[in-house]
């Protein structure tokens, strides 16, 4: 059994690998469908993923700045789902959550977007929602997503990659050199 400590101090025990979700359902159905995230020890995360020690929670919702973070970085995988539903290929930088919604730097070659196909990647998008399918969060080496990547020909997210690796480096490298 795991303790888990709410934002009112109360502690309730769980199995060890419960998750946001079930917490939020077995308080009560109505907090289980509107939660987004959940904060374990100060770490934001989905709501699938396990907790397998003692943790101070808060469960997310809307009117959370953070929950709001959420449900944004979610729209933006779903958007980019939808985009490479309608244009394979389609290469991606970043997709954050911004201080009002969120945005994803897209390449489409030669293509532009034109406003008429704004309401298509909409409409996509809502049809990808209605699915019900889950986010499924899965870690991966960077050795693994390097391949990945590589594979599906998309040298942005390579370079990002390869920049957070260079500054990995940098940072061992200047800890090293100050010790």
């Amino acid at each position: 059994m795991i303790k888990i400590t709410f934002p009112d101090g109360r502690v309730n025990e769980y199995e060890k690998g419960i998750t946001g979700l079930e917490i939020a359902q077995k308080i009560n159905q109505k907090l289980g469908k509107e939660s987004l995230g959940i904060v374990v020890n100060g770490e934001t995360r989905d709501l699938t993923r396990p907790i397998d020690t003692d943790a101070t929670v808060k469960l997310l919702l809307w009117d959370d700045d953070e929950g709001k973070k959420v449900m944004w970085h979610s729209s933006a995988h779903l958007m980019a789902e939808a985009l490479e539903e309608l244009y394979p290929g389609v290469k991606f930088g970043i997709g954050p959550p911004v201080a009002n919604g969120y945005y994803y730097d897209i390449d489409l070659g030669d293509h532009e977007i034109t406003a008429s196909e704004l309401a298509m990647i909409e409409k996509m998008m809502l049809d990808l929602a209605r699915k019900d399918e889950k986010f499924v969060r899965k870690e991966v080496s960077k050795v693994a997503a390097i391949d990945y990547f590589t594979k599906k020909g998309d040298e942005y997210k390579l370079e990002l990659l390869q920049l957070h690796l260079l500054q990995l480096f940098l940072t061992v490298v200047a800890i090293c050199f100050f010790m």
